[in-house]
C-alpha cells in the first residue's frame, strides 16, 4: 500500500512538473509567428494549430487550461507571437481578442485600383477580391448615392486598421462608413446633388494638391459646365484607360480619342461617376466653389497653376509652362 501511495505521489508530481513546463513556463518562438485562427474553429483545432506553429508546447495542456478556466470564448483572428509567452498567457490573449491589425493607408486621390493594391500589399486579401467588392457592393451606397455604379469616390481616404478575418466586403464597408461620417459632418449626407458633388470633388482632387487652389479648380469646371464646354480633364482620361486596363503611365493621343463616357475630351458634361476618392477639402471645394470667371488652368511647373479667362491668356500660360519645363531639363 505504501508503495502504491509513493507511486501516486510520483505520478502527481510528474504531472505537476509537466503541466508547469507545458502551460506555465514561457516559450520563445523560433521566429515571429503570425497565426490565423478562423471563425468556427473548435478549441481543439486552435490548440493543435498553436502547437504546430510552435507557440505553445502542448495542445493537451492548453485544453486543460481552457477547461479549468471555465470554457471562455476564444476569439478568432490573426495573432502575432514574437515574445516569450506561456500557454496561459497565450490563452488569455485569445480570450481578450488581442488580434493583430494590419494598416492600410488610403491617401486622398487614390482610385479603387490603388486601394486594391494597398489592401493586397497589407496581406488582407487579393486586389481582385477587393475590386470585386468595390465594383459590386453598390448597395452600401443606397442611402448616399443610389445612382452610383461602383464604390469609387466613397472609399474615404484615411489610415485604417483591419484584420485578416475581415473580408473584402468588410474592408470596403469600413471605408464607406468613414465617408458617411465625414459627409454627415460636412452637410453632404442627404444632399440631392451628392453624386454630382463627389464626382466633381474627385476631379478636383486629382487636378491639384494645393489647398487654396481647389475651389478655383472647381469653379473652372463648373464654369465650363455652365457654358456647355467640354471639361477636358486629363485625370478622367487616365481613369477611362484604367477601367479598361490600357493605361500606360501617361496620356497618349489615342487615349484622348478613346470612346469612353469617362473621356471628358470626347464627351461633354461630368463623367458618369467619381474617378478617385476625394478628401474633405476637395468635397468642400466641390460644394462651395470659388466665384470666378476662369475657364482654363495649366501648371506653372512649380506645384501650382495659372488660371485664365480666355483662350488667348491660357495659351500664353501654356507657353510659359513649356519654357519652364525646357529650362528645368
Amino acid at each position: 500500500m505504501r508503495t502504491f501511495f509513493k507511486l501516486v505521489v510520483v505520478v502527481i508530481l510528474a504531472f505537476a512538473l509537466w503541466f508547469a513546463w507545458a502551460a506555465l513556463l514561457p516559450l520563445q518562438p523560433a521566429e515571429t509567428k503570425f497565426v490565423l485562427l478562423r471563425p468556427g474553429w473548435s478549441t481543439r483545432h486552435i490548440a493543435q494549430d498553436l502547437q504546430r506553429e510552435g507557440v505553445i508546447r502542448s495542445s493537451a495542456a492548453f485544453l486543460m487550461l481552457h477547461y479549468a478556466k471555465g470554457l471562455k470564448t476564444l476569439k478568432a483572428g490573426e495573432y502575432k507571437f514574437d515574445e516569450p509567452a506561456s500557454a496561459l498567457q497565450v490563452w488569455r490573449r485569445l480570450v481578450r481578442g488581442d488580434v493583430y491589425a494590419r494598416t492600410v493607408v488610403v491617401p486622398e486621390g487614390y482610385t479603387m485600383f490603388d486601394i486594391a493594391a494597398a489592401v493586397e500589399q497589407a496581406g488582407l486579401g487579393t486586389a481582385a477580391d477587393f475590386l470585386t467588392a468595390a465594383k459590386g457592393d453598390v448597395f452600401l451606397l443606397r442611402e448616399i448615392d443610389p445612382t452610383a455604379q461602383s464604390l469609387e469616390g466613397y472609399l474615404f481616404p484615411d489610415t485604417y486598421q483591419f484584420t485578416r478575418i475581415d473580408t473584402a466586403h468588410d474592408i470596403a464597408a469600413g471605408m464607406v462608413r468613414r465617408f458617411r461620417q465625414e459627409a454627415q459632418k460636412n452637410g453632404l449626407l442627404g444632399n440631392a446633388d451628392t453624386h454630382r458633388i463627389v464626382t466633381m470633388a474627385s476631379i478636383v482632387e486629382k487636378e491639384t494638391a494645393v489647398p487654396e487652389e481647389r475651389s478655383l479648380v472647381a469653379s473652372v469646371y463648373y464654369n465650363r459646365l455652365a457654358r456647355n464646354m467640354a471639361l477636358g480633364a486629363d485625370p478622367s482620361v487616365v481613369y477611362a484607360a484604367l477601367l479598361t486596363g490600357r493605361y500606360r503611365g501617361t496620356i497618349y493621343q489615342s487615349d484622348l480619342q478613346f470612346n469612353s463616357p469617362y473621356n471628358t475630351y470626347k464627351y461633354p458634361g461630368l463623367p458618369p461617376g467619381p474617378i478617385a476618392n476625394p478628401g474633405v477639402a476637395s468635397l468642400q471645394a466641390a460644394m462651395h466653389p470659388a466665384q470666378s470667371d476662369f475657364l482654363y488652368f495649366v501648371s506653372d511647373n512649380n506645384g501650382h497653376h495659372r488660371f485664365a479667362r480666355t483662350m488667348e491668356e491660357h495659351n500664353r500660360n501654356v507657353m510659359t509652362y513649356r519654357r519652364a519645363v525646357a529650362g528645368a531639363q
